[in-house]
């Protein structure tokens, strides 16, 4: 199992999610304008753009913001043309790192990204040194209050997850990539909401690190996040619930 629910309980409980609402809005808006530009405005006809809604959806993004993203991907609205590029890197103890980036400029970007990957002890690799261990799945997260293991169990696969997980204070549920919207759909039409759907990379094999190695990693992991630039960070961490627990206490 990844680290992801783990990472995201720490941060819960660290209280930096609704800090960071105004920047998590930003990175919606450039992945609903680059999934427009590419595929059309239309989210019946744009499977990214379908997904990048429900993302924004579950984050209550406001519609207006919404609206003004996809008509900058269309051409309705003056607005930047960010590239796509991703990087590869290992984090301090050799956790394997992917770290997508959209960016209006490629030499800025990957110079700020090299800096911070060296500074904090880890090193760039290169192009698929990392990425063969990783696979694309769809990923949503739903607290735990008020629905039992097995009744998340039954919805998700009856709605077409799978796989769940019940890590943390949140299920995991897995989707094939292409079945993430239509999961998160029928899980909401049969009362339960997804407080977090995405498109993620899941690791094939993982990694765990303890102590100051740990500390240093999820360090690397959170200010890459933190980078404009940045739009995701996918990493093999596994992190135990020793391991966690003692992370807490810092």
């Amino acid at each position: 199992m990844s680290g992801h629910s783990k990472w995201s309980t720490i941060k819960r409980k660290k209280g930096a999610a609704d800090a960071k609402r105004g920047k998590i809005f930003s990175k919606l808006a450039k992945e609903i304008t680059v999934a427009a530009r590419l595929g059309g405005g239309d989210p019946a006809a744009n499977p990214r753009l379908r997904s990048v809604l429900l993302a924004a959806r579950t984050q209550n993004m406001p519609g207006d913001n919404v609206d003004r993203a996809i008509k900058k991907g269309t051409g309705e609205l003056p607005g930047v043309t960010y590239d796509e590029v991703r990087y590869e890197a290992y984090a301090p103890g050799g956790v394997a790192l992917i770290i997508d980036v959209l960016t209006d400029n490629k030499n800025r970007t990957v110079s700020e990204i090299r800096h911070l990957v060296s500074k904090l002890g880890g090193n760039m690799a290169e192009a698929g040194a990392v990425a063969w261990n990783f696979e694309p799945q769809g990923l949503l997260t739903i607290p735990k209050e008020g629905i039992s293991e097995e009744e998340m169990f039954d919805k998700a696969i009856e709605a077409g997850a799978e796989d769940v997980s019940g890590d943390g204070d949140a299920y995991e549920i897995r989707t094939a990539p292409t079945q993430l919207h239509a999961v998160a759909g029928a899980l909401e039409a049969a009362g339960t909401k997804a407080e977090e759907v995405k498109l993620t990379m899941m690791p094939k094999t993982t990694m765990e690190l303890t102590g100051k190695q740990l500390l240093s990693c999820l360090r690397m992991i959170e200010e890459l996040e933190d980078h404009d630039d940045v739009q995701d960070v996918f990493s093999n961490l596994n992190i135990t619930d020793e391991a966690m627990a003692e992370v807490m206490d810092e």
